[in-house]
C-alpha cells in the first residue's frame, strides 16, 4: 500500500494514512481518461443553438409577383431563405450531445486519475478543515500556509462553511466524494483530500 503523510492547518505532518493501490497506484492509460473526459464535456454542452427555418419564419404566404411575363427570377412567398428576413436552410436545431460510457470504465479513470495525481505528488491529505465561520480571509489564510493556490478540496459530506467560504477565490473547487469525477481531478493542480474522505472513496471505487 502506498503511505501519505497527513498534515494539519499548519502544514505540520501529524500522522500518516495508508491508500489502496487499487485505486492511487494503478496503471494510467491516457485514451481511458480522454474518453471519460470527453464524455464529461460533450454531457455539459446546451444544445440549445437553434434558427427558424421557413415553416417557422412569420409572414404571408401569397406568392410576390407573378410567375411569368415579369422578366424577374421565379419568386414564391416572403419567406424564402434566399431573401432578407426568410428562414434558414441548412441552420442548427436543438439537440442533446450527451452519451454515456460504461459505468466500470468511469470508475477505472477514476482510479486513474487520482493516481496521476499521487505520482506527480500533487495529492495532499489534511486531518481536518473546518472553520468556525463563513470567512474567505480565513480559508485564504490556511492555504496561504499550506502553499497551494489551485486545488480540487474533496470532502465526505457537507461542509457549509468550507463551501461557503471558499466560492470566491480563485482555482479552488470543494466537491463532496460522491461528486467526484474525472475532468475536475485533472484539471486541478492539486488535490487535497480530508483525511474522513479517503474510506468514502475506497469505499466508492472498491
Amino acid at each position: 500500500m502506498a503511505v501519505v503523510d497527513v498534515i494539519n492547518r499548519k502544514a505540520e505532518k501529524v500522522s500518516q494514512v495508508e491508500l489502496e493501490d487499487n485505486i492511487f497506484k494503478i496503471p494510467v492509460n491516457s485514451s481511458i481518461l480522454h474518453e471519460v473526459v470527453t464524455m464529461q464535456l460533450a454531457n455539459r454542452r446546451a444544445g440549445s443553438a437553434s434558427v427558424k427555418h421557413r415553416s417557422d419564419v412569420r409572414g404571408s404566404r401569397r406568392k410576390l409577383f407573378r410567375q411569368k411575363g415579369t422578366g424577374r427570377a421565379r419568386r414564391g412567398d416572403i419567406k424564402s431563405p434566399l431573401l432578407r428576413g426568410g428562414g434558414s436552410v441548412f441552420g442548427p436545431d436543438p439537440r442533446s450531445y450527451s452519451y454515456k460510457v460504461p459505468k466500470k470504465v468511469k470508475r477505472l479513470a477514476l482510479k486513474m486519475a487520482l493516481s496521476t495525481k499521487l505520482k506527480e505528488d500533487n495529492l495532499i491529505v489534511i486531518d481536518e478543515f473546518d472553520l468556525d465561520k463563513i470567512k474567505t480571509k480565513e480559508f485564504s489564510a490556511v492555504m496561504d500556509v499550506l502553499n497551494i493556490k489551485n486545488a480540487l478540496i474533496i470532502t465526505e459530506k457537507k461542509n457549509e462553511n468550507l463551501e461557503l467560504s471558499s466560492r470566491n477565490v480563485p482555482g479552488i473547487k470543494i466537491l463532496r466524494v460522491d461528486g467526484m469525477n474525472v475532468y475536475d481531478i485533472l484539471k486541478y493542480e492539486n488535490v487535497l483530500l480530508l483525511e474522513s474522505s479517503i474510506k468514502s472513496i475506497e469505499g466508492r471505487l472498491l
